[in-house]
Protein backbone atom coordinates (compact mmCIF):
# COMPACT_ATOMS: atom_id res chain seq x y z
CA UNK A 1 0.00 0.00 0.00
CA UNK A 2 2.64 2.42 0.78
CA UNK A 3 4.55 1.35 -2.01
CA UNK A 4 1.87 1.99 -4.52
CA UNK A 5 1.12 5.44 -2.80
CA UNK A 6 5.07 6.22 -3.26
CA UNK A 7 4.86 5.70 -7.07
CA UNK A 8 1.23 7.22 -7.56
CA UNK A 9 2.85 10.69 -5.72
CA UNK A 10 6.20 10.45 -7.71
CA UNK A 11 3.83 9.87 -10.89
CA UNK A 12 1.94 12.94 -10.49
CA UNK A 13 4.73 15.13 -9.53
CA UNK A 14 6.83 14.09 -12.82
CA UNK A 15 3.40 14.54 -14.62
CA UNK A 16 2.84 17.82 -13.01
CA UNK A 17 4.18 20.87 -14.90
CA UNK A 18 3.32 23.94 -12.62
CA UNK A 19 6.32 26.11 -11.73
CA UNK A 20 8.81 24.53 -14.27
CA UNK A 21 9.02 27.58 -15.94
CA UNK A 22 10.64 29.24 -13.02
CA UNK A 23 13.20 26.54 -11.96
CA UNK A 24 14.26 26.97 -15.66
CA UNK A 25 15.02 30.43 -15.58
CA UNK A 26 16.57 30.25 -11.95
CA UNK A 27 19.22 27.50 -13.48
CA UNK A 28 19.77 28.92 -17.08
CA UNK A 29 19.68 32.59 -16.55
CA UNK A 30 23.12 32.43 -14.55
CA UNK A 31 24.46 29.55 -17.18
CA UNK A 32 23.70 32.46 -19.83
CA UNK A 33 25.00 35.18 -18.00
CA UNK A 34 28.25 33.68 -17.85
CA UNK A 35 28.13 32.24 -21.04
CA UNK A 36 27.57 35.91 -22.30
CA UNK A 37 30.68 37.03 -20.22
CA UNK A 38 32.80 34.46 -21.67
CA UNK A 39 31.99 35.07 -24.79
CA UNK A 40 32.67 38.68 -24.09
CA UNK A 41 35.89 38.29 -22.42
CA UNK A 42 37.12 35.32 -25.01
CA UNK A 43 36.65 38.00 -27.49
CA UNK A 44 38.28 40.64 -25.42
CA UNK A 45 41.71 38.83 -24.87
CA UNK A 46 41.99 38.20 -28.77
CA UNK A 47 41.74 41.38 -30.05
CA UNK A 48 43.93 42.83 -26.94
CA UNK A 49 46.48 40.61 -28.25
CA UNK A 50 45.78 41.00 -31.92
CA UNK A 51 46.12 44.77 -31.23
CA UNK A 52 49.99 44.40 -29.60
CA UNK A 53 51.16 42.14 -32.43
CA UNK A 54 50.31 44.66 -34.92
CA UNK A 55 51.72 47.02 -32.64
CA UNK A 56 55.34 44.87 -31.97
CA UNK A 57 55.42 44.20 -35.88
CA UNK A 58 54.80 48.00 -36.74
CA UNK A 59 57.88 48.96 -33.94
CA UNK A 60 60.22 46.11 -35.32
CA UNK A 61 59.53 47.15 -39.20
CA UNK A 62 59.83 50.56 -38.00
CA UNK A 63 63.40 49.96 -36.37
CA UNK A 64 64.52 47.72 -39.80
CA UNK A 65 63.83 50.73 -41.71
CA UNK A 66 66.20 53.32 -39.90
CA UNK A 67 69.52 54.22 -41.24
CA UNK A 68 71.05 55.96 -38.43
CA UNK A 69 71.52 54.94 -35.36
CA UNK A 70 68.62 54.02 -32.62
CA UNK A 71 69.44 56.47 -29.55
CA UNK A 72 67.58 56.03 -26.01
CA UNK A 73 64.98 58.91 -26.92
CA UNK A 74 64.15 56.67 -29.72
CA UNK A 75 63.64 53.81 -28.04
CA UNK A 76 61.62 56.03 -25.78
CA UNK A 77 59.45 57.33 -28.30
CA UNK A 78 58.54 53.39 -29.49
CA UNK A 79 57.25 52.53 -26.51
CA UNK A 80 55.12 56.01 -27.04
CA UNK A 81 53.80 54.99 -30.51
CA UNK A 82 53.24 51.00 -28.97
CA UNK A 83 51.18 52.69 -25.99
CA UNK A 84 48.92 54.57 -29.15
CA UNK A 85 48.71 52.16 -31.36
CA UNK A 86 46.98 49.67 -28.42
CA UNK A 87 45.34 52.85 -26.90
CA UNK A 88 47.16 51.32 -23.96
CA UNK A 89 49.01 53.16 -21.56
CA UNK A 90 49.10 50.73 -18.87
CA UNK A 91 51.71 48.08 -17.63
CA UNK A 92 53.19 47.85 -21.11
CA UNK A 93 57.02 46.60 -21.67
CA UNK A 94 59.17 46.73 -24.55
CA UNK A 95 62.48 45.01 -25.51
CA UNK A 96 64.18 45.64 -28.56
CA UNK A 97 67.35 43.74 -29.20
CA UNK A 98 70.10 43.07 -32.34
CA UNK A 99 71.23 39.48 -32.13
CA UNK A 100 74.02 38.73 -34.49
CA UNK A 101 75.54 35.25 -35.40
CA UNK A 102 79.27 34.77 -34.91
CA UNK A 103 79.92 31.77 -36.87
CA UNK A 104 83.76 31.43 -35.13
CA UNK A 105 82.05 30.32 -31.72
CA UNK A 106 79.00 29.33 -33.23
CA UNK A 107 76.85 31.20 -30.82
CA UNK A 108 74.50 34.36 -31.13
CA UNK A 109 75.76 37.34 -29.69
CA UNK A 110 73.71 40.32 -28.69
CA UNK A 111 75.04 43.57 -30.48
CA UNK A 112 72.74 45.65 -28.07
CA UNK A 113 70.02 45.16 -26.28
CA UNK A 114 67.44 48.45 -24.17
CA UNK A 115 64.22 47.60 -22.23
CA UNK A 116 61.55 50.32 -21.96
CA UNK A 117 58.17 50.68 -19.90
CA UNK A 118 57.62 48.22 -16.74
CA UNK A 119 57.77 44.41 -16.06
CA UNK A 120 59.45 41.68 -16.22
CA UNK A 121 61.78 42.24 -19.32
CA UNK A 122 65.40 42.65 -18.80
CA UNK A 123 68.26 43.78 -21.32
CA UNK A 124 69.60 40.38 -22.89
CA UNK A 125 73.39 39.07 -22.76
CA UNK A 126 75.00 36.90 -24.80
CA UNK A 127 73.95 34.01 -22.12
CA UNK A 128 70.50 35.02 -22.15
CA UNK A 129 70.19 34.85 -25.94
CA UNK A 130 71.77 31.71 -26.58
CA UNK A 131 69.72 29.72 -23.87
CA UNK A 132 67.08 30.57 -26.63
CA UNK A 133 68.68 29.51 -29.62
CA UNK A 134 65.51 27.12 -30.34
CA UNK A 135 63.41 30.04 -30.78
CA UNK A 136 65.50 31.87 -32.85
CA UNK A 137 65.77 32.17 -36.36
CA UNK A 138 69.38 30.89 -38.54
CA UNK A 139 71.98 33.38 -39.23
CA UNK A 140 75.06 33.37 -41.58
CA UNK A 141 78.23 34.77 -40.51
CA UNK A 142 77.92 38.39 -39.11
CA UNK A 143 74.01 38.75 -40.12
CA UNK A 144 72.20 40.80 -37.75
CA UNK A 145 68.42 40.38 -36.70
CA UNK A 146 65.96 42.36 -34.99
CA UNK A 147 64.01 41.14 -32.04
CA UNK A 148 61.41 42.91 -30.88
CA UNK A 149 59.07 41.54 -27.68
CA UNK A 150 56.51 43.59 -25.83
CA UNK A 151 54.88 42.09 -22.72
CA UNK A 152 51.13 43.98 -21.43
CA UNK A 153 49.09 42.94 -18.76
CA UNK A 154 45.61 42.34 -19.47
CA UNK A 155 42.98 42.52 -16.78
CA UNK A 156 39.84 40.76 -17.31
CA UNK A 157 36.69 42.45 -16.56
CA UNK A 158 34.56 39.61 -15.82
CA UNK A 159 35.24 36.45 -13.48
CA UNK A 160 35.09 33.34 -16.23
CA UNK A 161 38.18 31.64 -15.06
CA UNK A 162 40.98 33.68 -16.58
CA UNK A 163 42.43 34.38 -13.53
CA UNK A 164 43.53 38.25 -12.30
CA UNK A 165 45.65 39.27 -14.69
CA UNK A 166 47.09 37.65 -18.10
CA UNK A 167 50.18 38.46 -19.38
CA UNK A 168 50.66 38.86 -23.69
CA UNK A 169 53.31 38.62 -25.04
CA UNK A 170 54.55 38.82 -28.48
CA UNK A 171 57.77 38.24 -29.67
CA UNK A 172 58.61 39.41 -33.41
CA UNK A 173 61.73 39.02 -35.52
CA UNK A 174 63.01 41.24 -38.78
CA UNK A 175 66.37 41.38 -40.37
CA UNK A 176 67.20 45.39 -41.19
CA UNK A 177 66.25 46.38 -44.35
CA UNK A 178 67.88 49.44 -45.62
CA UNK A 179 71.47 49.02 -44.21
CA UNK A 180 73.31 45.82 -43.35
CA UNK A 181 73.82 46.88 -39.28
CA UNK A 182 71.06 48.34 -37.44
CA UNK A 183 73.47 50.20 -34.34
CA UNK A 184 72.88 51.95 -31.24
CA UNK A 185 73.99 54.90 -30.15
CA UNK A 186 74.07 56.26 -26.61
CA UNK A 187 72.76 59.75 -25.82
CA UNK A 188 74.26 61.59 -23.20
Amino acid sequence: MFLQRLKNLLTDFRKDVNGSSVVETVISLPLLFWATAATYEFHEVHRYKSAREKATYTIADMISREQLAITSNYLDRTLTVFQDMTNDSGENQLRVSVVEYNEDTEKYEVAWSHTRGTGTLEDLDDTAINEQTDRLPNLTAGQQVILVEAISVYTPGFKVGLGDALNVETRIFTAPRLVPQVNYQQTL
